[in-house]
C-alpha cells in the first residue's frame, strides 16, 4: 500500500469540515457517577437503564454505546469500597439485549484478552455482530494484575511487560477465525445452500507464544466483515499497538494541547504500518455540565462535583497516593503532612494506578494545595471531578468542533454523571448545535454497520 500523493497538501482552512465521531460512555460503578441527591438515578444493573441509555444515545445519532467491564468488585484498605455501587454484569449480555431495542447504534464491550480465549471470544464478538446487523465493537483490556486474576485459573502469570505481547496475537487468531470462511461458503450461507465446509472454511491452524488454536470457525463473516476494534492504552506499547491494531483510540486526552499532541503522535504511527490516518479515530472520554449561562453552568458544575466527591471519597482517593489510613485528616483542611507510605498492593486494589512515584505526586500536590488554598476536597475536584465541557450548549458545541477541526481529537465519548439519563441534556441541547454547523449526521445511513458508521475502511 502507499501513502503517498501527487497533490498538495491541503490546509485546515482548505479542506472540506471534518464530521464529529461521538460515542455513550453509560455510566460506570464509581464515584463519577451521582448516585446522591438524584432524583433521576436508578439500578445500573437494571435492563431498563441500559434501554433508556441506549435509545436515547440512538435518538441523538451516536455512532456507539460503550460499556465497561469489571471483573472484580473493588476493595479498599482490605474491604468491599462501598464508594463505589456493587453490581457489574457481564457485558456481552447486556448488549446482545441492547442490540434488540435498537437498531443503529454501535455495541462495543470491553472485554479482557488476559482472561479470555481467542476461539470463544471471536465466536461470541462475532455472533453479537451477526445479532445486531453489524454493530459490533471490542475494546480490547489488558488487565494483568493479580487481585483481577484471582478469579482466574491463569490470573497471576503475566508481568506487565508481557500483556501487549498477549493481546496482539490474540487479536491476531480472532482475525484468522472471523476472515475463515471463503466468499462462495458466505454466499451459499446467505442463501440457505449447501457447500463443502473443507473447500470453503479455511482451517485455523495457530501455534504461538501465547495460544495454539486448531479449528474451523462456527460463523461466517458478519455484515460488516468483523469487529470493530477499540483500546484505549496510552503507554508507549499501547500506542505502538493500537498503531497497528486499534480502530478506535478511547484516549483521556480531551484538553485540547494534550489532545493535539496525542494526535499528532499517534496518526504519525500509522504510515509506518501500512494505514491511512483515517483508517483509525481518536476519541477521548469527555464529560460536560450545562446551563443557560455560563456563570449558571460553572455553579452546576461545582455542584455536581460536590456530589461526586464526597467528604469520604475525597480521604479515599488521597489514601490510593499515600498508601495508608487517612481517616483522621479533615476532607476540608490541608493535606497531609506526613510522607506516603511505600506499598506493592496499594490501599485500594481493582482501580487502575498511576501513581508510580507517590512520594513525588504528594510533593506537586502540597505545592498545588498551598498556592492556591486548596483544601483535600477541592484537590481532589480538580483532579477527579474537572468536568471538560462547562458552558451555554452552543460553547460545548463549538468547543467540541475545534477540537476535531483542528486534530486535536475525531469525537469525544461522552461520559454523563447520573445514571441512565445522564446523556439526555446532550442529546436534547447539543447534539442540534452541532448539527446545525453541519458537522454531525441528522440520520444514520439505512443498514450502515458500526464500521460505515465510524468512516472505517471496510
Amino acid at each position: 500500500m502507499t501513502l503517498t500523493s501527487d497533490a498538495p497538501a491541503r490546509t485546515r482552512a482548505e479542506r472540506p469540515l471534518k464530521q464529529v465521531h461521538l460515542a455513550a460512555h453509560f455510566p460506570g460503578v464509581n464515584n463519577t457517577t451521582v448516585w446522591r441527591d438524584n432524583s433521576t438515578a436508578a439500578s445500573q444493573i437494571a435492563f431498563s437503564s441500559f434501554k433508556h441509555f441506549a435509545q436515547n444515545a440512538e435518538k441523538g445519532k451516536f455512532d456507539f454505546l460503550f460499556l465497561a467491564e469489571g471483573l472484580r468488585l473493588r476493595e479498599h484498605k482490605g474491604l468491599i469500597h462501598d464508594l463505589d455501587v456493587v453490581g457489574r454484569p457481564n457485558t456481552l449480555a447486556v448488549l446482545a439485549g441492547i442490540a434488540a431495542v435498537t437498531s443503529h447504534i454501535g455495541l462495543v464491550g470491553t472485554l479482557s484478552s488476559t482472561f479470555n480465549e481467542p476461539y470463544e471470544l471471536a465466536r461470541q464478538l462475532s455472533s453479537l455482530d451477526h445479532l445486531s446487523g453489524g454493530r459490533a465493537g471490542w475494546n480490547i483490556v489488558t488487565t494483568f494484575d493479580a487481585f483481577h486474576g484471582e478469579n482466574f485459573r491463569r490470573g497471576k502469570f503475566l508481568d506487565g511487560a508481557d500483556r501487549y505481547a498477549r493481546a496482539e496475537e490474540f487479536v491476531a487468531v480472532a482475525r484468522q477465525l472471523w476472515d475463515a470462511w471463503s466468499p462462495d461458503a458466505i454466499a451459499a450461507d446467505k442463501a440457505g445452500g449447501d457447500f463443502l465446509a473443507e473447500d470453503a472454511i479455511g482451517l485455523v491452524d495457530h501455534h504461538g507464544p501465547q495460544f495454539d488454536v486448531t479449528g474451523f470457525p462456527t460463523l461466517p463473516q458478519s455484515p460488516q466483515g468483523r469487529p470493530v476494534i477499540v483500546q484505549a492504552g496510552d503507554s508507549a506499547d499501547g500506542r505502538g499497538f493500537a498503531s497497528r491494531t486499534a480502530e478506535v483510540i478511547f484516549s483521556r486526552h480531551a484538553k485540547f494541547e494534550d489532545g493535539q499532541k496525542f494526535y499528532t503522535d499517534v496518526k504519525g504511527r500509522l504510515a509506518a504500518v501500512g494505514r491511512h490516518r483515517d483508517s483509525l479515530k481518536i476519541l477521548p472520554a469527555a464529560t460536560f455540565i450545562l446551563g443557560d449561562t455560563e456563570q449558571e453552568a460553572r455553579e452546576r458544575s461545582r455542584e455536581t462535583a460536590l456530589l461526586q466527591v464526597s467528604p469520604q471519597t475525597a480521604i479515599a482517593f488521597l489514601e490510593q497516593v499515600w498508601g495508608t489510613d487517612l481517616g483522621g485528616y479533615d476532607p476540608d483542611g490541608p493535606l497531609p503532612d506526613i510522607d506516603p507510605v511505600s506499598t506493592d498492593q496499594g490501599v485500594t486494589r481493582g482501580r487502575v494506578r498511576h501513581d508510580s512515584d507517590p512520594a513525588a505526586i504528594a510533593r506537586g500536590w502540597r505545592a498545588l494545595a498551598e498556592a492556591e488554598g486548596l483544601s483535600i476536597r477541592d484537590l481532589v475536584i480538580r483532579f477527579a471531578a474537572t468536568h471538560t465541557f462547562v458552558g451555554t450548549p452552543v460553547h460545548v458545541a463549538e468547543t467540541i468542533n475545534r477540537h476535531v477541526q483542528e486534530d486535536a481529537s475525531d469525537g469525544f465519548v461522552i461520559v454523563g454523571s447520573s445514571n441512565p439519563t445522564g446523556l439526555d441534556e446532550f442529546v436534547d441541547r447539543v447534539i442540534p448545535e452541532l448539527q446545525e454547523r453541519g458537522v454531525y449526521r441528522t440520520e444514520y445511513e439505512e443498514g450502515a454497520t458500526l464500521r460505515r458508521t465510524l468512516g472505517l475502511p471496510v
